[in-house]
């Protein structure tokens, strides 16, 4: 029953005008019409205890009893998934002049050690978190340390921001500096514990964290195996394929595997609720692979390009029926912005002579991340009964952009300019499950 006009707003009931944007499916390759793209320009967004619960055109003003936002002229996007990203390494983030392997040992596992120290743990999870609202991604795959401490802090931290979040304590028991090592017995205890305090409370989810397979022995991999069989709604996360090295590595150390990917297979490790990042050096029987496992790809395209992995094949892994989420890599990705990530992903296409609609990139970063995960009921998309992650954008910042979109032929060349040349400075604010975790005009 809609309240009368004497009742008094609630702050659980907001309303926001704009020009909402989001899916009902997943878009055609190449196709800059498709009727998978549901825009409503001028309409309300109703939010009512942390839910979306309908959407309304805006000559419709909502009764007072809604708390209204009126963001005219402004877009409204469901809030980004960031589907493989590092919440030690904005400390290396800009780093110079290595691939990959180089990359883990100068920068990235110094960094992580120090994560083992409580404080720089918690301060580390809050910086992280409050950088991914400002760039406005609500809900990510996260890799935290090998630190049980670091897991908890971050757990905690999303929590007390209400952030859907999956993360866990990441595995290596050889090939890593002191410090950054495990144990089999003593890591399977730590996952256990951390399973038992943080999976499915709120919103957080847990994920067995394998580094990637060169850091993790293979009776490691047969006990994250065994995690994943015995607690069936786990994720399960790690590295594929990203580098032509690293590959070459995985082969010597696990000679009797078909493949990089077989490796994870043959330890229980490839399923449909596993993401791999990268995933650039496969082969069609990898792909398939994948395919029948219902497992994703978390395309990383800004971290291929400055460590100079490779350029992944977006159309042949959808082709093949993989699932291709969104990730920042950060660190080795520079910058949180899933807006630059997307204009990145666009370069890797072009070079292979592929063209990435915005249609295509704004799903996988949204809805059909959230259908990756099997979250796709509860985020990525502004559909009534899914939580309240909501951004506030500006269309353009500055007189060039502004220039672009006053010149902008059809909605595919408008948010396609958008999404190129805009980056977290367009955000005007970010909700999650309805409550305001970021404003750019608040200082």
């Amino acid at each position: 029953m809609t309240p009368s006009l004497a009742t008094p707003p609630s702050s659980q009931r907001i309303a926001l005008r704009g020009d909402l944007l989001d899916f009902t499916s997943m878009p055609e390759w190449g196709a800059v019409d498709s009727k998978a793209v549901r825009f409503r320009p001028d309409h309300w967004l109703l939010i009512d205890a942390g839910c979306i619960v309908a959407a309304q055109p805006g000559d419709q003003v909502p009764d007072d009893s809604w708390a209204k936002h009126d963001h005219r002229g402004r877009l409204i996007l469901p809030g980004f998934i960031d589907s493989h990203v590092h919440s030690p390494q904005l400390d290396v983030i800009a780093s110079y002049g290595t691939e990959l392997l180089d990359w883990l040992n100068t920068y990235t596992f110094p960094a992580e050690r120090r994560y083992a120290d409580p404080a720089q743990a918690q301060d580390g999870a809050t910086r992280f978190l409050d950088a991914l609202l400002a760039h406005g991604t609500t809900s990510a795959v996260v890799f935290p340390t090998v630190h049980k401490v670091s897991v908890d802090a971050l757990f905690a931290a999303a929590q007390a921001r209400g952030m859907r979040l999956v993360a866990g304590k990441v595995l290596m028991d050889r090939n890593a500096p002191d410090g950054l090592r495990d144990d089999v017995d003593h890591a399977a205890r730590d996952c256990v514990d951390l399973i038992d305090r943080w999976h499915g409370k709120g919103r957080l989810a847990y994920a067995v964290t394998v580094r990637f397979a060169p850091t993790s022995t293979p009776d490691q991999l047969a006990m994250a195996g065994r995690l994943c069989s015995a607690y069936p709604g786990v994720y399960m996360q790690t590295h594929l394929a990203e580098n032509r090295d690293e590959v070459r590595w995985v082969h010597e150390l696990f000679p009797d595997a078909r493949s990089y990917l077989d490796v994870y297979d043959r330890a229980g490790l490839l399923n449909t609720r596993s993401v791999f990042a990268h995933g650039i050096w496969l082969d069609d029987d990898d792909r398939k692979a994948l395919r029948d496992a219902r497992a994703q790809v978390a395309h990383s395209p800004s971290s291929n390009l400055f460590l100079g992995s490779g350029l992944f094949d977006w159309k042949a892994a959808e082709a093949a029926g993989v699932a291709v989420s969104m990730a920042t890599d950060v660190g080795g990705g520079t910058s949180l912005s899933m807006l630059r990530t997307l204009g990145d992903a666009y370069k890797v296409q072009a070079m292979a002579g592929q063209r990435l609609t915005a249609w295509k990139a704004l799903h996988a970063s949204t809805l059909g991340a959230a259908a990756a995960l099997g979250l796709a009921s509860e985020i990525g998309s502004l559909t009534a009964g899914c939580a309240a992650d909501v951004c506030v954008w500006d269309w353009a910042v500055g007189p060039v952009a502004q220039r672009r979109m006053d010149v902008a032929r059809g909605l595919h060349e408008r948010v396609f300019a958008w999404m190129t040349l805009a980056d977290e400075r367009n955000l005007v604010a970010a909700f999650v499950a309805g409550a305001r975790r970021y404003e750019r005009d608040a200082r």
